[in-house]
């Protein structure tokens, strides 16, 4: 690895480091309900209040409902938005009283808008004393009288614009006292208005069982997501049922506090007039309604408490169900690999009984265990994954990309068929691809390792060089097997005669040495070119050796050409040169000789 990958490597696990770091520290901007939580960091949602009245109840079950999916657990989600519904609705109705027992301390614009608004109270009630004035005259009136009709309507617009002006003056009235009353009677009607949408709009769907929407899970990473699903749902829950369970004592803790303050209103009993009697005595039942509806939000809340309760012990037996599914998958993913192994083993085993040649054995076995290996893995990611849709699209998309990258190996898997071949190439055999000569020590399904021995015509050493060729070359190129049938090859020798020679009788005699050394192995040679041939009689062309003269710049040479086998060349070669030194030094003796006698 040079430098500028290190840098790139170090860079990208700096950049690798922040960002986890990163993601954890807003882990919290990703939360289901936030509401339920309190404000942890500026990456995590606070709960925000809709209004005067604390709607998270309604807002706990509605949000939880819509996250169910068996019957049961709908129908405990039903349960539970109706019982927050209600809550909720109490808890205006307190809120409403408490604002209607409040009496605010007024002072300055807040003193004289109140001022404002009697006035306008009582200006309305003339206007409306007069309009009825107005309305039973015109009733009184002969049948034929023409009715004054303008001063009815002016009486009916002025009392429309006096109560234009009684409910700004209200409004501007209650922002400056504090009074909840009118907002809480708006946030009243949106609320109705709200909840007739949603139940107008609830799906009337019950759900199958929980056992029943269990089987719809075949595979087993929809089993996975689920048990996911569940457990953050499970949390959730867990997280609704803390919330309810502090609305509880909160709402404890209030109903004290109005008790404490009603016995505090009882015992002011003397020395009051009877306006004040009254008006405590008024109080009083303000209050005992407001702890009566208190009691009511209690019960509601506790009951809540207990649903869901229930609720998560359901989706608890629901992640119980999806975890059989998954040990069942992982059982049945266990098993097909055992099945697999065990029938490439049975597999094998008959293939020993049934097929004697090795070479055959040796390539069904190959074919036997890919067969195998790959079925199995299929039908593991069946498994796994299920029968994806789109099939034919995702097939044909899938092959044409497999066979634009992997084009090299398709030929080199198809090529291993071919070199399986009568015809083709085993383990030891001697042969020549691409120009480079060697003995064949592995076949795989892709590729071919020779151990190099140089080209026929030059060496026939090993160089200790292990080449490799993908098996492509069986189809796309050219090979030659020395070891097959076609195991002859033509040598050639070359001898130089020097001048003064007898070049007839030493020509002679090497033509009749080379015929009887390769005698054998030409008869051989022609018996198998005619058994490949399928020719009847004697073949076309013969093995039997030649010697033929070329004149050289001192005197001739001698080629001699003759058939031997790939393996043996050397010794065949050695053994020729051996005999032609032999000729020529015996021929050279006899010109000696016979000179010597001429003299």
């Amino acid at each position: 690895m040079n430098r500028s990958r290190k840098v790139i490597v170090l860079v990208m696990l700096i950049v690798l480091a922040v960002t986890l770091a990163g993601a954890f520290m807003t882990r919290g901007v990703m939360e289901y309900l936030p509401f339920l939580q309190a404000r942890k960091g500026n990456w995590t949602g606070a709960y925000i209040p809709l209004g005067v009245v604390d709607q998270r109840p309604w807002q706990t079950a509605a949000t939880l409902a819509a996250l169910a999916q068996s019957a049961e657990e709908r129908k405990i989600a039903r349960d539970a938005e109706r019982l927050a519904d209600h809550e909720v609705d109490q808890a205006f109705s307190q809120s409403l009283r408490q604002a209607s027992l409040a009496k605010p301390n007024l002072s300055g614009k807040a003193l004289a808008l109140q001022q404002r608004v009697t006035e306008l109270q009582e200006t309305i009630k003339n206007d409306e004393a007069q309009i009825a004035s107005l309305s039973a005259g015109a009733s009184r009136k002969p049948a034929g009288a023409v009715p004054n009709g303008s001063d009815l309507e002016i009486g009916k617009a002025q009392l429309a614009l006096d109560q234009a002006e009684l409910a700004d003056s209200m409004d501007d009235l209650a922002r400056e006292s504090g009074d909840q009353r009118l907002k809480l009677q708006q946030e009243v009607a949106a609320r109705q208005a709200a909840m007739k949408r949603y139940r107008d709009n609830a799906s009337k769907d019950e759900g199958q069982t929980a056992v029943a929407s269990a089987e719809q899970y075949k595979t087993l990473t929809q089993q996975l997501s689920t048990w996911r699903s569940l457990r953050n749902r499970k949390e959730l829950i867990v997280q609704a049922q803390q919330l309810a369970r502090a609305d509880v004592a909160a709402l404890t803790a209030d109903e004290e506090t109005l008790k404490a303050e009603a016995s505090g209103l009882e015992a002011k009993a003397s020395g009051e007039s009877t306006s004040e009697r009254i008006e405590r005595l008024q109080r009083i039942s303000a209050q005992q309604n407001i702890v009566s509806i208190l009691n009511d939000r209690l019960e509601a809340q506790q009951q809540l408490v207990g649903l869901y309760g229930r609720w998560g012990e359901q989706v608890e037996l629901q992640q119980k169900i999806v975890i059989h599914l998954i040990l069942q998958s992982l059982a049945l993913l266990a098993t097909i690999s055992i099945l697999a192994i065990l029938a490439g083993w049975a597999l094998q085993l008959v293939l020993e009984r049934i097929v004697h040649d090795s070479r055959q054995k040796q390539t069904l076995k190959t074919v036997l265990n890919l067969g195998t290996q790959l079925a199995g893995l299929l039908l593991i990611l069946l498994v796994i994954f299920g029968v994806p849709r789109q099939m034919p699209t995702i097939l044909g998309l899938v092959t044409a990309g497999l066979t634009v990258v992997f084009q090299d190996f398709i030929l080199a898997f198809c090529g291993w068929f071919v070199l399986m071949g009568p015809n083709g190439v085993r383990v030891r055999d001697w042969v020549e691809i691409d120009g480079v000569g060697g003995e064949v020590v592995q076949l795989g399904l892709f590729r071919t390792w020779l151990l190099e021995t140089g080209n026929w015509t030059a060496h026939g050493h090993p160089t200790g060089r292990r080449v490799s060729f993908l098996n492509g070359y069986a189809i796309r190129g050219k090979y030659f097997n020395f070891s097959t049938v076609g195991q002859w090859m033509w040598d050639e020798i070359k001898v130089s005669v020097p001048p003064g020679t007898s070049v007839h009788s030493l020509l002679k005699g090497i033509y009749e040495a080379t015929i009887k050394a390769t005698e054998a192995d030409a008869k051989m040679a022609e018996a198998e070119w005619k058994r490949v041939t399928h020719e009847e009689g004697s073949p076309q062309f013969s093995a039997m050796p030649s010697v033929n003269l070329r004149p050289a710049g001192a005197g001739v040479d001698i080629v001699i050409r003759y058939i031997t086998r790939a393996g043996v060349r050397v010794e065949s070669r050695n053994h020729l040169f051996a005999m032609i030194v032999d000729l020529m030094q015996g021929g050279s003796k006899e010109d000696r000789n016979l000179a010597s006698l001429q003299r």
